[in-house]
């Protein structure tokens, strides 16, 4: 049986491997997609939900084999057992291009700066995977 790739989406991939709770799954979308303000700049989240139970509790190694050659991000947003679990809802953000396969982790409220930075190329996914907490996981860059 071929193994089923990652759709190739417009916008950023959102990927579901954890299928546990209906009720978690829309709570993550909806803090996700919410507009977050930045003084008189709204940020919105460019992304595309894959809700597909054919990628239930894939490891990142077995989703990173079904990137598709042609895929148009350099990374992902993963929302696994540890995303649904936590009760901050922490998205694993994958680089597929400059360190591929290194994570980490992003509140859903961070996920709209990430998107748009990493989706035009402003920044680079080590300035947001090293700027994590200690727990790994990034809430925003902190003010010096």
């Amino acid at each position: 049986m071929k193994m089923k790739m990652l759709p190739n989406t417009e916008d950023a991939s959102v990927i579901r491997t954890d299928f546990e709770s209906q009720r978690v799954w829309e709570t993550i979308r909806d803090l996700t997609v919410a507009p977050m303000n930045e003084g008189a700049t709204v940020f919105c989240a460019y992304v595309e939900f894959v809700d597909d139970s054919e990628f239930r509790d894939l490891t990142l190694s077995e989703l990173l084999t079904r990137v598709p050659n042609d895929f148009p991000h350099s990374f992902l947003f993963v929302v696994d057992k540890t995303s649904t679990q936590h009760p901050e809802f922490p998205i694993l953000i994958v680089d597929l291009r400059h360190e591929r396969g290194r994570t980490f982790r992003a509140i859903p409220s961070q996920i709209q700066g990430i998107e748009n930075n990493l989706s035009i190329s402003n920044m680079d996914f080590s300035n947001f995977a090293d700027s994590v907490d200690k727990d790994g996981v990034f809430r925003g860059f902190s003010n010096p």
